[in-house]
């Protein structure tokens, strides 16, 4: 079975479209970062090395240091899959955080995206 490229594709290639697409639809760059740090548990610190590094996704998710276990909690679809049913773990991971990228630009609270209430 061939590996997705998203996989070895780096991390800071992609992060400047998840910035661009929350700054387009009147959220920030610091609320991506906390959704971010949510997920991971990447320190500020960690996550600007990460991106400095030009760590590429499998990698980023292996290393990092807390995946919030409230991830489970994430429910819906990404490019009509339902991330919940998605099979490989990394793809899952990554669908994740796409997820709660989407939240954030349609509006939801970011309590909400963090799954606090």
């Amino acid at each position: 079975m061939t590996r997705h490229r998203i996989f070895t594709t780096s991390f800071a290639s992609v992060y400047p479209h998840y910035v661009a697409k929350a700054e387009k639809k009147g959220r920030t760059k610091a609320e991506v970062d906390e959704i971010i740090l949510w997920l991971t548990g990447y320190s500020p610190e960690d996550l600007a090395a990460r991106l400095a590094d030009r760590t590429d996704f499998e990698t980023f998710f292996a290393e990092a240091p807390h995946m919030n276990p409230a991830r489970s909690l994430i429910k819906g679809t990404v490019c009509g899959v339902r991330v919940e049913e998605i099979e490989d773990p990394l793809m899952r991971e990554i669908r994740y955080l796409d997820k709660l990228i989407d939240e954030l630009v349609r509006g939801k609270p970011m309590e909400k995206i963090l799954r606090k209430g």
